[in-house]
């Protein structure tokens, strides 16, 4: 009897070793290589310009996207739509300003990914996620939610790209916005704006 309760103890430890979940893989950002661009919309036209990763890590379980964390420099935001100048540095020092995204208080906004949920289906593969993550702004903290596609390749370079609209008055972004200051007409600026995110990550 005590030889088959150590055998089945055995059994079970064996089990247990060969069941055990693999580990995340972290993945380090190349922030010469990623590339973060926006793209906002006023009554009157638009524009155009990017901000760089300064660091940020992809979480993989084998091949699959389980989590990451990136930091964004917002003091590296640039305008790529104007000439170089007066009116692209009137521009920049107003969206860096308390008006927009008060650059000198908040020199870094986050992106931190929860969950992420691969999608199935005839046009999607298992590259494709639906992301939950929590974006952060001037120290404000929402959640928000975007499709991805996620590549890793054979070399174990792991590249991503997201496209998603961010609502910038959930971050107290309200100058310009037609939702809170009536009679702006044609000056009224767009409370969403876009952005294409493209992350390139190596071990």
């Amino acid at each position: 009897m005590k030889k088959l309760i150590i055998a089945a103890v055995a059994a079970l430890s064996l089990a247990a070793v060969a069941f055990k979940p693999a580990a995340n893989t972290s993945y380090k950002v190349n922030s010469e290589q990623s590339t973060f661009n926006w793209h906002a919309k006023k009554v009157t036209g638009e524009h155009m310009g990017t901000v760089k990763f300064s660091t940020g890590t992809v979480e993989l379980n084998g091949a699959k996207l389980v989590g990451g964390s990136f930091d964004v420099d917002m003091t590296s935001m640039a305008c790529t739509d104007l000439p170089a100048g007066e009116w692209n540095d009137k521009l920049m020092g107003h969206l860096k300003s308390a008006d927009f995204f008060a650059v000198d208080n908040f020199k870094t906004a986050n992106l931190k990914i929860k969950s992420a949920s691969a999608i199935k289906g005839a046009k999607a593969g298992a590259d494709n996620y639906n992301v939950v993550a929590d974006l952060t702004i001037k120290g404000i903290t929402k959640e928000v939610k975007f499709p991805a596609f996620v590549v890793v390749k054979k070399t174990g370079e792991v590249v991503a790209n997201a496209n998603f609209d961010i609502d910038r008055t959930a971050y107290d972004i309200k100058y310009g916005s037609k939702n809170f200051f009536e009679g702006i007409g044609d000056k009224a600026i767009d409370d969403k704006f876009n952005v294409k995110i493209r992350v390139v990550a190596t071990k």
